[in-house]
């Protein structure tokens, strides 16, 4: 009786290793793809300030912030620590485009921390349009609808009755159908956070490939491989990368690619 006891308890042991543990076993068994790189290699504003003992933050990387409380159950935001990531990049950005409004949380952070002559466009769906979407009857048009529904419910925003909402001109269109010719290298940062369908992913970079400017950064959101509902855009990813430098930012869910002058 006591070998019975005896094995149950370093079962149960096992099984709270696993379950407090899970995310740390799962990453031994996974491969990446994309490199990992520390954040000070995106950009030297990211670099610890000079001459002191100890490595502090730039003055370059103190942002405008917000925090949302819980209780308002928003829908779709990105990480604290990636968001001010985005909002420091913004800071030196003219133009900044994102595809995937959603609540509005990374485009008032845009806003907030770019220069007053900056423009931010987002393009979103409204949720009247929904019902108008024609995706088809496949998995990827599943998966896209299945997004859309979630994240698409917005028609006010977070930056509705900021003092910056001026400078955020919101595009109301399915980004597959967007035509983005006016937009050709003219973008200094894209963040890509819209559909997480294979097809969309690679519509919307597509399209960022032809917007960005030199010097410019493109971002992707959740570039998770652990997670189901991001596989498409991991799997997307890990094409593109055998022709274009992607990189992947430790502790983050981001992924970006710098468009080289050369």
């Amino acid at each position: 009786m006591n070998k019975y006891l005896f094995a149950s308890l370093i079962f149960l042991n096992f099984l709270l290793i696993y379950y407090y543990n899970k995310k740390k076993i799962k990453n031994l068994f996974v491969k990446k793809k994309i490199k990992s790189v520390d954040l000070v290699e995106v950009n030297e504003i990211f670099l610890p300030a000079k001459n002191l003992e100890f490595k502090f933050p730039k003055e370059e990387v103190v942002i405008k912030n917000f925090f949302i409380n819980p209780s308002f159950k928003v829908v779709g935001m990105t990480s604290d620590y990636e968001a001010w990531i985005l909002s420091c990049l913004a800071k030196s950005s003219k133009n900044i485009f994102e595809f995937g409004t959603c609540s509005g949380k990374t485009t008032a952070l845009f806003a907030l921390n770019s220069s007053p002559e900056t423009i931010v466009y987002s393009v979103t769906l409204k949720p009247s349009d929904l019902s108008k979407l024609s995706l088809g009857s496949n998995q990827d048009a599943k998966v896209a609808l299945s997004n859309a529904t979630k994240e698409s419910i917005y028609d006010q925003f977070i930056f509705t009755n900021m003092s910056i909402k001026d400078k955020i001109k919101l595009i109301f269109d399915d980004s597959t159908r967007l035509n983005v010719d006016k937009f050709e290298n003219l973008i200094d940062l894209i963040f890509i956070d819209g559909g997480h369908n294979y097809s969309c992913v690679k519509n919307d970079s597509e399209k960022s490939f032809r917007m960005i400017k030199n010097e410019g950064y493109i971002f992707w959101h959740d570039y998770n491989v652990l997670k189901k509902s991001c596989k498409d855009v991991v799997k997307y990813i890990h094409e593109i990368s055998k022709i274009k430098k992607i990189f992947h930012i430790k502790n983050t869910s981001l992924c970006y690619y710098k468009k080289s002058s050369s």
